[in-house]
């Protein structure tokens, strides 16, 4: 079966991020002119998804209301002549379809995604992490590929430093790294020591699940810190299941901290056509 849906778990309160996102969600702070949401939504639909579930806070009223139109602004730009900007807006959940839930008790990302079960139904999906920015659509697309081939669940992961692996969930591989950046996986850890982590491949926020999964999310036990934690409902699927990570050569941007949003918004922004030349020339003209 295709993959066609995607859940984003936005329900967090942002933390790192206060006091903005007292009154902003982390998730609406641009990149340039755009939303982190809708950078992560436009990355989902370059790989085929057609249906966006969000999963948002009742305290974050704005997420939802990023998706309705606001049929006063669109007039107010059409009729002064900003007919691209008004057009722009218009697509937004045009061609695909946007479901809103919510997690009202957060309890684990574990307990995010289950809250996406009855908009999605009983068929795979993807989880796309916000706080994570892909530089294309090419990864999801091919983690699709894997699972359609294996019909296993897939998680994308990157090879990192040895002394950055406790700060993440790890992979234990099966088996060798194949020519297309593919791995056999047999268990999954979450934050190991340095010492005892099973390899370098930690997972990288983007995952296409089979429809199993939900019976597995379903039946979690709190974790550590007493949270529902997905990646124990990843372990149980890998102990009796095809499991596979693909090892992602796509650019990846992580926004969960100040500092990596100030980089993600510098990076990306020169890749924009409409700001790079200005902004390179305002890094090369910086004074340091």
């Amino acid at each position: 079966m295709q993959v066609r849906s995607a859940v984003i778990p936005a329900a967090g309160m942002g933390t790192r991020f206060l006091p903005a996102t007292k009154a902003v969600p982390k998730e609406l702070f641009p990149i340039g002119d755009q939303p982190a949401l809708q950078i992560v939504i436009d990355e989902a639909l370059g790989a085929g998804i057609d249906h966006i579930v969000v999963v948002s806070s009742r305290d974050k009223p704005a997420v939802a209301q990023y998706f309705e139109p606001n049929e006063a602004l669109l007039n107010k730009l059409d009729d002064s002549g900003k007919t691209a900007l008004a057009e722009r807006l218009r697509s937004i959940g045009r061609d695909w379809r946007v479901s809103i839930v919510y997690q009202d008790n957060p309890k684990g990302l574990g307990h995010a995604v289950g809250c996406a079960r009855e908009a999605i139904g009983e068929e795979p999906f993807a989880v796309m992490l916000p706080d994570e920015l892909m530089g294309s659509s090419a990864l999801l697309a091919q983690m699709n590929g894997v699972y359609s081939s294996t019909e296993g669940s897939v998680v994308a992961v990157a090879n990192v430093p040895r002394e950055l692996v406790s700060s993440y969930g790890v992979i234990d591989p099966a088996g060798e790294l194949s020519a297309d950046g593919v791995i056999p996986v047999r268990d999954l850890v979450e934050k190991p020591s340095v010492e005892d982590a099973p390899s370098n491949f930690i997972i990288t926020g983007r995952y296409v699940l089979t429809v199993d999964a939900w019976a597995e999310i379903d039946a979690l036990q709190p974790g550590r810190g007493g949270e529902l934690q997905l990646t124990d409902a990843l372990k149980a699927q890998a102990a009796r299941s095809p499991f596979h990570a693909v090892v992602s050569d796509v650019s990846r941007h992580d926004t969960g901290n100040p500092l990596g949003f100030l980089t993600a918004s510098i990076e990306l922004g020169l890749t924009n056509p409409e700001l790079r030349d200005d902004l390179r020339a305002f890094l090369a003209n910086l004074q340091v």
